[in-house]
């Protein structure tokens, strides 16, 4: 168990916000997690900042965040006298090319802010940690600064948010996929990549080797059953074994 003494949640908060004026520092209680928001041009002196004077001395995670439909749920639940409905209306990102989206679904208001790199920080020394989150500018062609020479060791992290998301970390050493294929096509994790794919591959007997062919499995969207506690269902239930039992 730790001895350092831990310091409050708004007096951690408060000495983040006078060492950083320009942030956005926010505290979600009662959790207690705190995440700052930087812009891209001061994340590297933040970063050094963080390390050489606030003593976080290790990143252990970097993730990109697609905020593309944020705010939208195609879960279509109405309550009625015989319980809730389960339709699903299946019109977000991601079951639709872009340019055939459904009437009514608006979701280019959070293309302004679209890609987010996320850090998490740990203090050994104060027993703390940190979200720090930077919103790439450009939707199109997200880049956000590498912090490989503050924090080496997010190497692959940097380059698994790059694979999966399509954030350029600029000043990296070695940016290039880590997880999809070498000829894999597009960033799966983004919103609206076909949540069936694009290709598939299967063993060609005739030519003894892997081959790619066009997805041919039918989108839908999975339903999970869901079970709900209902007074009604018990009384019902109770009295019918009552009316059985008085027959008997």
């Amino acid at each position: 168990m730790s001895n350092v003494a831990m310091e409050s949640v708004e007096a951690y908060v408060a000495r983040l916000q006078a060492g950083f004026p320009d942030a956005m520092i926010d505290a979600d209680n009662p959790r207690g997690e705190v995440t700052m928001t930087v812009s891209p041009s001061d994340l590297l002196e933040v970063s050094k900042k963080l390390r050489n004077e606030f003593g976080y001395e290790m990143c252990v995670d970097i993730c990109g965040v697609d905020y593309l439909t944020f705010g939208y749920d195609e879960w279509d639940t109405d309550a009625s006298s015989e319980g809730f409905s389960r339709g699903v209306e299946g019109s977000l990102m991601g079951r639709f090319k872009r340019g055939e989206k459904p009437n009514g679904i608006d979701v280019e208001h959070n293309d302004s802010k679209r890609f987010a790199s996320v850090m998490h920080l740990v203090s050994l020394q104060h027993n703390q940690r940190l979200r720090v989150r930077t919103f790439a500018q450009d939707s199109d062609f997200p880049v956000v600064p590498s912090v490989t020479t503050v924090w080496p060791g997010v190497n692959w992290f940097e380059r698994e948010s790059f694979d999966l998301f399509g954030i350029i970390y600029e000043g990296h050493p070695d940016l290039r996929r880590i997880l999809t294929d070498y000829g894999f096509v597009g960033h799966p994790f983004r919103k609206d990549f076909p949540l069936i794919g694009n290709v598939e591959v299967r063993y060609d007997e005739d030519q003894r080797r892997v081959v790619y062919q066009p997805v041919s499995i039918e989108p839908r969207v999975g339903v999970p059953r869901v079970i709900r506690d209902d007074a009604r269902f018990e009384t019902a239930a109770g009295e019918s074994a009552q009316r059985v039992s008085g027959k008997q």
